[in-house]
């Protein structure tokens, strides 16, 4: 497949295609999980990589891995990897995250991050294509698969970072509780000042005691639906021609 390549930063472009592209909320929930330079990050559900992409426009950041179920994912990001020259720096698994104990050991890892579907099967438009189904609806993972795959992946104390629409967040918190990560910070995202959040952004640890600080909501865009200064900061070095990547 023939892919266009969308620069991020002076050292990376992402393979882009019809099936594996990307939106605000993989850009926002990068910066909320941003590694440590000592962690071993996975992101789970990764598409066209555009989460561990983000990381490695710090040329520091490395030992970052990515997995999905499609195949065309896996080629996808693995045409990145070699456009970028990121061989020694991320590492795609093509897996089924329900099966994670067949690809990875338990507790490998410091940070996993999920942008997982966002609708349950029979509810809103299913009549896409198969990747746009998959990844838009709990076809091949729910809430409670990527957390129990968090789990099953975290050392101890180690992070799991996700985003989902407001109305799950009970199920979320909920969830994530169950299987032992702990939510420490919560973070609601709204399009303009005024409006009601359309996306929450959390992030627990493994073990972890009880106690969970909310965020200060993020404001996407000023009254002239123009980026705030926050926006362009988290959006980095992609934030060039920022205009034409408005949601």
């Amino acid at each position: 497949m023939e892919y266009n390549y969308e620069r991020l930063s002076d050292n990376i472009k992402i393979a882009v295609s019809p099936d594996h592209t990307f939106g605000t909320d993989a850009v926002l929930l990068s910066h909320f999980a941003k590694p440590k330079y000592k962690d071993k990050a996975l992101d789970m559900g990764t598409g066209c990589g555009i989460i561990p992409l983000l990381w490695l426009r710090d040329e520091r950041q490395t030992d970052v891995h990515c997995l999905d179920i499609q195949q065309n994912a896996f080629e996808q990001v693995n045409a990145s990897i070699k456009y970028n020259n990121l061989d020694s720096r991320l590492t795609p698994h093509l897996c089924d995250l329900r099966k994670i104990n067949e690809e990875f050991s338990a507790e490998c890892f410091t940070l996993v991050t999920m942008n997982p579907p966002y609708k349950p099967i029979n509810t809103g438009f299913e009549s896409l294509g198969e990747s746009a189904r998959i990844a838009r609806h709990e076809v091949c993972c729910n809430i409670e698969d990527a957390v129990k795959a968090a789990s099953y992946l975290l050392t101890y104390a180690g992070r799991f970072c996700m985003c989902h629409r407001p109305e799950r967040l009970v199920d979320a918190l909920a969830i994530m509780r169950q299987y032992k990560i702990e939510p420490k910070r919560l973070r609601f995202v709204i399009d303009k000042q005024g409006e009601e959040p359309f996306l929450f952004l959390v992030e627990g640890k493994k073990g972890a005691k009880p106690f969970l600080r909310v965020e200060p909501t993020l404001v996407i865009k000023n009254e002239e639906s123009k980026f705030t200064p926050e926006m362009i900061e988290i959006y980095g070095s992609y934030a060039d021609g920022y205009e034409d990547k408005i949601r």
